[in-house]
């Protein structure tokens, strides 16, 4: 059973990376991943799911010479959003959420 300080601390992962995406996660989740297997699950989520967008991200970059590239960073962003959203109310819900398209390298 997942508390609610726990829930509070794994949803703060995601609506502070709105805000500060590398570095309000990673101290959260440095500091809490000991205490709780919880909020570590959803820090390795969170930075997989960081990881796996800045490369979609810099492929669409390049992929702007051939103008489809606009479009799929168009996508991207609004599902970068959408998901971090989600996420963060399945956290807080108590539920792990798992990302979808993205490769889990953090384990």
């Amino acid at each position: 059973m997942v508390n609610n300080d726990e829930r509070l601390m794994a949803a703060g992962i995601y609506v502070l990376s709105i805000f500060f995406p590398v570095i309000a996660p990673l101290v959260i989740w440095l500091i809490k991943k000991d205490e709780s297997s919880f909020i570590d699950y959803h820090g390795r989520e969170y930075f997989n799911f960081l990881i796996s967008y800045t490369v979609y991200f810099f492929v669409s970059g390049i992929l702007t010479i051939v103008l489809i590239g606009f479009v799929a960073l168009a996508v991207l962003g609004v599902m970068l959003f959408v998901f971090t959203i989600i996420a963060a109310i399945k956290a807080y819900e108590g539920n792990e959420y798992r990302f979808p398209l993205i490769f889990r390298l953090i384990k």
